[in-house]
């Protein structure tokens, strides 16, 4: 129907259901108010007409589609009844009727009541009458606060979603056998078993956007006990920022079972050192590396350059800033190796950057075992390339991402990161620039990562493999290391090394078996295999070794190690010397010199 059509038919069927309003209220109260003339009767009725009709077009009730009348439209539709009422009693007042008062409310009430009753009569007809009956999955809403209301009011609003909620749960008492939205609230998270098996649930959405990290993983324990898909409403942000719909779940990750909560940054400090500024990421085309583009272009920089070894990869984070920032901020890539010292040179002269953010290195463990020498070049003699490129063409602030594996290594990566750190605090020694490091554990779904490897495992049907039943590790999430970089970045003084305050290790085979489950397959179709521990890598991961404990955190969750620079002279050395060293003794010097157990230096190299 065209809309010039249906406001027609709308407002003749408003004046039919005022006029049958106004002579059902006049007829009952005929006996208090007295008899009026037709000519009075009828011109009072026209006045409410009109200015009925006036108000209604202000409330936009020919507008709103009577499919979905809700409270939204009982309210324009108490507003313009008031609001005509009124203006029609004053209408009377002024030419002296004073007969019709009474008559007036009682038209008030019963026009509510004829012309709301009629819109939501319609809604109920077409929504239970004329819809087809689709086939509806059960869903179970984990929180029957505000989101979880969200959640069970948008799947009754879109049946096409073929979900429908039939049961909330929520540990607070007090809504305990309640109903919301006509689905009752049948128990707390630990009923979650009974209620999926009494009330036949097909799907569980955990709709509580508030749950800590703990509590998330002691719900979905109970969840994945029915055996049936589990799923998270979407990110608040990204509701917001219309990325996507309220409905539309995701599946909940490995990142949402991580005992501990995202730090939360201290944004007017980033803003102050990042807007308006030029900012260089090395690496930029990496896991972090990109994801340290991505948060930084959030503050507005002035200029961006990303640097980075791989064209690909570079190209891709190019296309994919360009898209969102091409307008606003100067997207400069760069194809560059932190080796050749020249070109670095030539890139910081070039862009004379504000910040960099030092993400270039090579961090596979086994990897870097059979390669110690390519290990050194790019981790510690590409790090001071950079270094000394930042000092020379005065760049305010360096930061280094390090890792920490470089605590008390045992392979060539981690000792590799901890000299590469060691270099740029006997930078900070020296120069203005603010040279500082930032130590995290593992990174979920980053390159070379412990995820992506299970994953493909899955899909391949198994076995996960595992290295040993009690390896621990601790983890975090691509965008939490990138902030944590960048707010490092803003706190830097100078030679710090700053460490994140993880929470609890988790056990690697924890981390597969949750892996599974999340996957929709159970342990025993998949299966678990232990390889045994590879070259070079340890039991466990410590973030600050019983020399650097410093407890009083710099900001919240975040602490500052103190290391010593006591040895630098062997770091010198192994820069200066590198290529008269063989793999072997190379592989075993770089490991005993940061440990303090390399005792003389004219015994290397023999």
């Amino acid at each position: 129907m065209s809309y010039r059509k249906r406001l027609l038919l709308l407002a003749g069927v408003d004046s039919l259901l005022v006029f049958i309003a106004f002579v059902f209220s006049y007829m009952q109260l005929q006996p208090l108010i007295g008899t009026a003339s037709y000519e009075d009767f009828f011109l009072i009725l026209c006045i409410l007409l009109v200015c009925y009709h006036i108000f209604a077009f202000c409330f936009h009730l020919y507008q709103n589609s009577l499919e979905y009348a809700s409270v939204k439209e009982l309210k324009a539709i108490f507003q313009a009844v008031t609001l005509s009422i009124l203006a029609a009693g004053t209408i009377q007042q002024i030419a002296g009727w004073n007969f019709y008062g009474r008559s007036l409310l009682g038209t008030w009430m019963a026009m509510i009541l004829f012309i709301g009753g009629l819109r939501f009569s319609w809604r109920l007809y077409l929504e239970y009458c004329l819809k087809p009956k689709l086939d509806m999955k059960k869903v179970l809403v984990v929180g029957a606060g505000q989101a979880g209301t969200l959640v069970a009011r948008q799947l009754l609003n879109n049946p096409d979603l073929r979900l429908k909620p039939a049961v909330f749960i929520d540990d607070d008492p007090g809504k305990y056998k309640l109903h919301i939205l006509g689905v009752p609230v049948a128990g707390t998270t630990a009923d979650i078993v009974r209620a999926v098996e009494e009330h036949q649930i097909d799907q569980i959405v955990i709709a509580i956007p508030s749950l800590k990290k703990n509590e998330m993983n002691r719900i979905y324990a109970e969840c994945s006990k029915t055996k049936i898909k589990t799923q998270i409403l979407p990110k608040i942000e990204d509701v917001m920022l219309g990325k996507v719909s309220v409905n539309q779940f995701r599946d909940v990750g490995v990142e949402d079972l991580l005992g501990r909560e995202p730090v939360q940054l201290d944004i007017s400090g980033i803003s102050e050192t990042l807007s308006a500024k030029t900012v260089m990421v090395t690496g930029a085309g990496g896991s972090i590396g990109s994801e340290i583009c991505r948060q930084v272009c959030k503050f507005s920089p002035l200029k961006i350059v990303l640097l980075g070894h791989g064209e690909n990869s570079i190209y891709q984070i190019d296309m994919e800033l360009r898209s969102q920032y091409g307008d606003k901020i100067e997207i400069v890539p760069v194809i560059g190796d932190i080796q050749d010292r020249d070109r670095m040179l030539e890139v910081m002269e070039e862009h004379g950057p504000n910040v960099v953010y030092h993400a270039a290195a090579h961090k596979h463990v086994p990897l870097m075992e059979y390669n110690p020498r390519e290990a050194v070049k790019n981790n510690v003699l590409g790090t001071r390339n950079v270094a000394e490129a930042a000092d020379m063409f005065g760049v305010g602030t360096f930061v280094l991402v390090s890792s920490d594996k470089a605590v008390n290594p045992t392979n060539v990566m981690g000792a590799t990161k901890r000299i590469a750190e060691m270099v740029i605090q006997r930078m900070a020694e020296e120069s203005r620039t603010k040279f500082v490091a930032v130590r995290f554990g593992n990174v979920l779904g980053s390159r070379g990562s412990v995820i992506p490897l299970f994953k493909k495992q899955i899909k391949a049907g198994g076995p996960v493999t595992v290295t040993h039943p009690d390896m621990t590790r601790y983890f975090m999430t691509i965008p939490e290391a990138s902030r944590l970089v960048i707010q490092a970045g803003s706190l830097a003084k100078g030679g710090e090394v700053f460490v994140l305050d993880m929470g609890e290790p988790v056990k690697i085979v924890d981390l597969a078996k949750n892996l599974i489950e999340l996957s929709g397959f159970s342990l025993e179709e998949i299966g678990l295999k232990y390889t045994g521990i590879r070259p070079g890598e340890k039991m466990f991961e410590e973030l600050l070794n019983e020399n650097e404990v410093n407890d009083v955190p710099v900001y919240p969750k975040i602490l500052v190690g103190k290391s010593s620079l006591s040895n630098y002279d062997m770091v010198s050395y192994l820069m200066n010397n590198l290529h008269s060293l063989n793999e072997s003794e190379l592989k075993k010097y770089v490991i005993s010199m940061v440990n303090n157990k390399a005792k003389q230096l004219s015994a290397v190299g023999k």
